[in-house]
């Protein structure tokens, strides 16, 4: 199933669809502000689907997509000083923060091997009102299998898992399009001091300059 996702209206009429594909144990492919994701809803059969259908070896987390900070903390989430600077800078947007806490909250296969699960609010506006409407957070992943290019639109994700989307486990949110975009920038605050783990959309320089010691 394809449906039209590039409209805050849009995304409030996917919102119910959404919710019971989830909750038939479906999957969903959809637009971020860097590339297209594959995701699910954060429970541990969900994610395990998810990792079969893109092929992920196990071990391997996924990271959490959230409408705020609050939605963060809800679900068990621990935001240090670096962590809750860094996301007042620049969420909504291309900034991963590796977080401590979520136990009995979040499945444990969200977990990196230092403990913490990857969150990111995202500023693609209609994912952000998806996931409000929800009221749960989405997982993500790049839709593509590992060690091949993402696909920029719909056409790339129906040529590598067109038999999930015909076989009705992936629902395909077409956002149209995405420019060229880096990969999110991700900052472990697991810790006393945040680790830059991968520098991407928002280099180093440009978290220096905005959040000064707490930055990595």
């Amino acid at each position: 199933m394809i449906v039209p996702f590039r409209t805050g209206a849009d995304a409030q009429a996917a919102v119910p669809l959404v919710r019971a594909h989830f909750d038939r144990g479906g999957l969903i492919a959809y637009p971020t502000e860097t590339v297209y994701g594959l995701g699910s809803r954060a429970e541990a059969g969900a994610l395990a689907a998810l990792a079969r259908l893109k092929g992920r070896p196990p071990g391997k987390p996924f990271l959490l997509l959230v409408s705020s900070r609050t939605m963060a903390e809800r679900f068990g989430l621990v935001f240090t000083p670096a962590a809750r600077a860094l996301a007042d800078a620049f969420w909504p947007g291309p900034l991963t923060l590796v977080l401590r806490g979520g136990e009995g909250r979040l499945p444990d296969q969200l977990r990196g091997p230092e403990g913490g699960i990857a969150v990111r609010l995202t500023s693609m506006p209609q994912v952000a009102e998806l996931i409000r409407g929800l009221d749960e957070p989405v997982t993500s992943t790049s839709a593509n299998r590992p060690g091949q290019p993402t696909g920029a639109g719909v056409e790339r994700i129906v040529e590598v898992f067109g038999d999930a989307e015909r076989d009705g486990t992936l629902m395909i949110l077409d956002g149209g399009t995405l420019g060229n975009v880096p990969p999110s920038t991700l900052v472990d605050c697991t810790g006393p001091v945040p680790v830059l783990v991968r520098e991407g959309a928002i280099p180093r320089a440009e978290l220096r300059r905005r959040v000064g010691r707490h930055a990595p």
